[in-house]
């Protein structure tokens, strides 16, 4: 209702300064149709000012800004040029002075709007106490890694509405998803071809808030894509998400922090604790001797004392420990007894080995 009362407002002053305009000394004269032309010149001005206001509904505060600034600093610093430049202009013919003074205007505004609008994302205007920010979703913002696109899962949590925080994709990570896309290996092609999908997912949700980074930093020169992606964390003063262990560590040297979908995965999965007994299904033998390993339903390796001799059996087991890491989680156990009668599980040994820790 303000924005309409707004519009209805500017709207009038629109017709008010038509009205005095075609009043004024400058159009009245012999041609009688110039009053009707600077009237309907400053409505048609007000009707296109407003028909853009209505057709650009989401603006960006960050864009306005730096436009604002940009403008500001860029009048400025034209005003001080001329100043400095006025003993060299007052020698010169008044009308090269005056395109002089409008080329360096429209130079200097160009150059201060275009150097805060490629640095929008790390500019700070600070007044004493104050200091005016851009701001964010969330605490700080999620730089996606290309093994956490590739996977898929991301998207998932981001539809439970659990993660609020701003996602930052890197060009530099998007052009790697084309070349593994590009591939020649059908495996690979396929990851790729997976990840854009994802990414094309993100983009299409209007909930998620994803922006593409695609400045280049200077410390990304000659740098792998790991080290990139820590150093634009440090930077946004942000936080890693990944599946790759390598760079989990990686990150945590340089003090970023790091979230990893296999450690939220681990978490939400059932606890076992040593005493407690479960089902499982032994698919093959174990590293050592006697030991039957199985798969739970997520996933979970399961390494069962006494099982060799019952592969094939869904048998009762007894926890002895639990083995948790990044990599993924382990359940140790002792045989206790089969189950006769019960049905097989849909678990086979090929989808064991594409649990979290196999």
């Amino acid at each position: 209702m303000a924005l309409i009362i707004l519009r209805c407002v500017f709207l009038m002053v629109a017709i008010a300064l038509g009205f005095q305009l075609s009043q004024s000394e400058l159009l009245t004269g012999e041609q009688a149709f110039l009053p009707w032309f600077g009237f309907l010149g400053v409505l048609f001005i007000a009707f296109g000012v407003l028909l853009t206001d209505t057709i650009i509904q989401r603006k960006r505060l960050d864009t306005i800004t730096a436009l604002y600034f940009g403008l500001i600093i860029g009048l400025f610093l034209a005003y001080v040029l001329k100043l400095g430049l006025s003993p060299v202009l007052s020698q010169v013919d008044p009308w090269i002075a005056n395109w002089t003074q409008l080329a360096l205007g429209t130079i200097v505004c160009y150059s201060c709007i275009s150097v805060l609008l490629q640095t929008k994302d790390d500019f700070r205007f600070i007044i004493p106490y104050v200091e005016f920010a851009k701001e964010v979703k969330g605490l700080k913002p999620y730089v996606l890694d290309t093994s956490v696109v590739i996977d898929g899962r991301i998207a998932d949590i981001l539809q439970t509405r659990v993660i609020d925080n701003q996602l930052i994709m890197p060009q530099f990570v998007i052009a790697e998803l084309q070349g593994i896309a590009d591939s020649s290996d059908k495996l690979r092609r396929n990851r790729g071809r997976r990840g854009l999908d994802i990414l094309n997912k993100l983009r299409s949700d209007t909930s998620v808030d994803l922006q593409i980074f695609d400045r280049d930093l200077p410390e990304f020169t000659g740098q792998p894509v790991d080290q990139k992606l820590v150093l634009l964390a440090q930077h946004l003063e942000g936080k890693v998400v990944t599946n790759d262990y390598n760079l989990n560590k990686v990150a945590k040297l340089h003090n970023v922090g790091v979230i990893n979908l296999n450690d939220i995965a681990n978490s939400l999965k059932p606890v076992f604790l040593p005493g407690e007994n479960l089902v499982v299904r032994i698919v093959k033998p174990g590293e050592e001797m006697g030991q039957g390993v199985g798969y739970l339903e997520d996933g979970t390796m399961v390494v069962i004392e006494g099982g060799r001799d019952h592969i094939g059996e869904n048998v009762h087991a007894n926890v002895t420990s639990v083995l948790q890491t990044s990599a993924g989680r382990m359940v140790f156990g002792h045989y206790e007894d089969v189950i006769p009668g019960e049905p097989e599980t849909p678990f086979t040994k090929e989808q064991g080995r594409d649990g979290h820790l196999a």
